[in-house]
């Protein structure tokens, strides 16, 4: 039973996706996916959560509950510091189709950030401020959790602050952002639950936001997709990306596992197997991987570009 970090090292995707096909797939360039953002506006604070309240009080037990804090709290934390650690990366766009999608991308996270606020002040009833009730969702999240958003994401930022300019800095936080944090592990903990939600037939609100949410994370990863692709052409940043994903891969792997789990690879949450989400979050990282052209685990040190003598 394999964790994401084991997945990653042995780096065998094997009948996970069809190489000729990846290799021909066109991306959408900048410009595009803000176009794409206007035909695709919606609202957090039009989604209605009325029958969400009462299924919260009288069809979700006390063990749902509580398996749906981990979900829920590092969603809201999460949309939280992504739309507050974004502005490094908008100073660092190269033409203005580049500039006009990534403002796109963090006023998405304010906008998710405030659907999970309404439904912890409307259906969880936790009163107080937007801040108090961050406060009070960081009891739900592990060390891994903390480590990768107020650490690795923070620092990343900050080096993009110091120096719109630094290509390799770009380069770090997109395979940190764009790659592991939306493209590993949001759009894994999306599918899960939109998933546990569609077969419970309760919490209708809250499963529309995950579907609006995960389809503006779905654009994001595509920017974060064509612009490595772009960058990969170079040999040194595709061993700088494999090397990024290498030191990013066993936090993530950590985030992936709600506290208070005896065995990482080996229990069960909202009826999914750990084996399933973290087979699930591999796959739709070395899918992206293959677009881009840069291979995991033992594919990487195969494929590797020898270093010249």
């Amino acid at each position: 039973m394999a964790t994401l970090l084991e997945l990653t090292q042995q780096g065998d995707v094997g009948t996970i996706t069809d190489d000729s096909k990846l290799s021909r797939i066109k991306l959408l360039d900048p410009q595009q996916l803000y176009e794409l953002w206007e035909r695709q506006q919606w609202s957090a604070h039009a989604i209605d959560l009325e029958r969400d309240k009462a299924d919260w009080s009288e069809r979700v037990t006390q063990a749902e509950k509580d398996q749906l804090a981990y979900n829920l709290s590092a969603f809201f934390i999460g949309e939280e510091r992504v739309a507050t650690q974004f502005s490094g990366l908008v100073r660092s766009y190269e033409s203005q189709a580049e500039e006009a999608f990534l403002t796109t991308q963090q006023v998405d996270e304010a906008r998710h950030a405030q659907f999970f606020n309404r439904f912890y002040d409307q259906v969880l009833q936790r009163d107080g401020t937007f801040e108090s009730r961050l406060e009070q969702a960081r009891a739900d999240v592990n060390q891994a959790f903390i480590d990768l958003f107020d650490g690795h994401l923070v620092q990343s930022q900050e080096r993009l602050l110091d120096d719109p300019s630094d290509l390799e800095a770009k380069v770090d936080f997109v395979v940190l952002y764009h790659m592991v944090i939306e493209g590993t592990l949001a759009l894994t903990g999306q599918n899960f639950m939109q998933t546990y939600l569609e077969r419970k037939g309760f919490l209708p609100g809250l499963l529309e936001g995950y579907q609006r949410i995960s389809q503006d994370e779905h654009r994001h990863v595509a920017y974060g997709t064509w612009f490595l692709k772009d960058k990969c052409q170079d040999p040194g940043i595709r061993r700088r990306v494999q090397a990024r994903l290498m030191e990013l891969i066993p936090l993530a792997t950590g985030v992936l596992v709600p506290p208070g789990v005896d065995d990482p690879g080996d229990y069960e949450i909202l009826g999914f197997h750990s084996s399933e989400t973290h087979t699930f979050a591999f796959t739709a990282l070395s899918r992206r991987l293959k677009v881009i052209g840069v291979p995991l685990g033992d594919q990487a040190a195969e494929t590797e570009d020898p270093v010249p003598a």
